[in-house]
């Protein structure tokens, strides 16, 4: 199932969408999958982000070859950090180049969207509190992450607005052990792996964070990046395509 997040006719709906046809939740897709009798054409409406201001826990060095990449030491527990919900954007949406940007890098990431509360689950048992697993891009302003992260500390070089784009959909059922996964910057390939390259895998993560944290309907988890980052411009368009979810594209602009 692919549920997405939508303006029709300005109104918000969520629905599935099968195809190049959305059939309407008859609410939340927190609470039910129950679908109604209306539909939309997908040509007709605005996707959204497919959750609407979420808190996002960013996981950094989760891919072995990109900390190899990186030539950083491999983490010995979730190396953690938060974005907040004023950075996420959903398809078709703008990256805003901000004024203070250097240097700033597309990562193309999975997103495990938390479907209902949970506190210390077993990673045994983790994957049966997700909802579904959309695209995600981990937008970077390079010398201040790395300034703060010389001082121990992370947060504005990844918490600019529009710094988080997700969807374009939530898709379920799907196994996130091996994902294909492909970043493209400008239509050229600069991102290509699988989830199984993962150090500390989707399980893994949501059982860690739940020893601590209590995980609320609606919370995303973006898994890490792999290897191939790189930097974007204004007037670049940044896509990432996972299997079984689809593509998340958005252009690059500077702050005006």
């Amino acid at each position: 199932m692919r549920i997405a997040r939508y303006l029709a006719n300005g109104k918000l709906c969520c629905g599935v969408l099968e195809g190049d046809r959305l059939t309407r939740l008859a609410g939340s897709p927190f609470e039910s999958l129950a679908t109604t009798r209306e539909t939309d054409l997908l040509a007709d409406v605005r996707l959204l982000a497919p959750v609407e201001a979420p808190r996002v826990f960013g996981v950094g060095l989760n891919y072995k070859a990109h900390i190899e990449e990186s030539k950083h030491k491999a983490p010995t527990i979730p190396m953690l950090f938060m974005k907040p919900s004023t950075a996420v954007i959903g398809p078709e949406e703008a990256i805003v180049y901000p004024r203070e940007g250097k240097e700033v890098h597309f990562e193309g990431e999975l997103a495990v969207v938390i479907g209902r509360r949970t506190r210390r689950i077993s990673e045994a048992d983790a994957l049966g509190c997700v909802l579904g697993y959309t695209c995600a891009d981990d937008v970077s302003e390079r010398p201040i992450q790395f300034a703060e992260m010389d001082m121990g500390c992370l947060l504005v070089g990844k918490a600019f607005d529009t710094f988080c784009p997700l969807g374009p959909v939530i898709a379920t059922d799907l196994d996130p052990t091996d994902l294909d996964l492909r970043s493209r910057v400008n239509g050229t390939q600069r991102q290509s792996t699988s989830t199984s390259d993962l150090l500390f895998p989707v399980a893994g993560l949501v059982s860690y964070l739940s020893q601590a944290i209590t995980l609320l309907p609606g919370d995303v988890i973006i898994t890490g990046t792999p290897a191939g980052v790189g930097p974007v411009h204004p007037g670049d368009v940044v896509e990432i395509e996972i299997a079984g979810i689809g593509t998340l594209r958005n252009p690059v602009v500077a702050e005006g």
